[in-house]
């Protein structure tokens, strides 16, 4: 039987297939479920930097309207948080008593300010690991592009003098120079980076002139621009890569540790297909090494990466669409 365990963040996992941050992993009995199907570790549903103050100055607001005592005020937005907090560190309290898999926090951040110590009272209150999601807009004009980076890595360098525990940061491809930065956060300590965040899309209602989402779910065509940069850095950072979005299926989790990835993210499937589709992907996995005579799985991860492959110009070449896809 081949052996489908992986090393990512410095766990051991029985398989590479992470419950990735969604809706779907806010709640102990979805977590239990995901690892009785066979889910190697979960991402916990993301702590929102921005919710979290917005609701804070929402009461603050409220509350001035009802309270002349400042006293008053500064309780009611100190319940908010820690009650918001507790909710969170509940969660993984419980996830840590009820399962075996790893459990890893997740903070989506957009500053390094006062969020920052939740980090440790996340270490304590037991999870294995913390994901920061960070995604700095570029949309400030007055802002030059080292300004956005630099809050990279003002982030990780802050939430790691807080924690003891592994660190991964969940990136985007919006950089001028991907490798270059992809390289220096490794440099950082951190443990992983998930390549790539999945951001809200805009739309327009055009017959009730509302701003609406869209493309909520990834979808399988999607795989191919995380596939790309996987295989280009996997050989490159100083530390282990998981793949995420566009996995929906078990050749695509194949495709992404052959480029180079120690383990994938998944959501959006679980959310189309069910949490049954993580046992049907270890299965092709499983069937799939079997066939090639693969023992185990670092027998190829990273066989079809940018330093290994036969033809890299495949991966650096983004022009010739009609000559690498063969179509006359």
């Amino acid at each position: 039987m081949a052996d489908l365990t992986t090393n990512y963040m410095g766990f051991k996992l029985k398989n590479p297939i992470i419950a990735g941050s969604s809706g779907l992993t806010k709640s102990l009995d979805n977590v239990k479920l995901l690892e009785k199907n066979g889910a190697a570790a979960v991402v916990l549903k993301s702590l929102f930097e921005e919710q979290i103050m917005h609701q804070i100055n929402k009461l603050y607001s409220e509350s001035s309207k009802l309270f002349s005592y400042p006293e008053a005020e500064d309780y009611i937005s100190n319940y908010s948080r820690d009650k918001d907090v507790g909710d969170y560190l509940q969660l993984i309290s419980d996830c840590k008593k009820e399962v075996s898999i790893p459990i890893i926090a997740s903070i989506n951040c957009v500053s390094a300010s006062e969020w920052i110590h939740f980090a440790k009272l996340i270490e304590n209150a037991g999870a294995d690991g913390i994901e920061l999601n960070i995604f700095i807009l570029p949309s400030e004009p007055k802002r030059e592009g080292f300004q956005n980076e630099q809050i990279y890595f003002d982030i990780v360098n802050e939430v790691m003098k807080q924690v003891s525990i592994p660190v991964a940061i969940k990136i985007s491809y919006y950089f001028s120079g991907l490798a270059k930065m992809a390289l220096k956060l490794s440099w950082t300590g951190v443990a992983g980076l998930v390549m790539f965040n999945r951001f809200f899309s805009p739309d327009i209602d055009i017959e009730n002139f509302e701003v609406s989402s869209a493309n909520v779910f990834s979808s399988k065509d999607e795989l191919f621009t995380s596939l790309r940069w996987v295989a280009m850095l996997s050989d490159r950072v100083h530390c282990d890569i998981a793949a995420s979005t566009g996995i929906h299926n078990g050749e695509s989790v194949v495709k992404q540790l052959l480029a180079g990835a120690k383990a994938v993210q998944i959501a959006s499937v679980l959310y189309k297909s069910g949490f049954h589709v993580i046992g049907e992907m270890t299965d092709f996995l499983e069937k799939w090494m079997e066939r090639h005579e693969f023992e185990k799985t670092s027998d190829f991860i990273g066989k079809m990466s940018l330093k290994t492959a036969e033809n890299p110009a495949a991966y650096e070449r983004v022009q010739f669409m009609k000559h690498f896809s063969g179509i006359e």
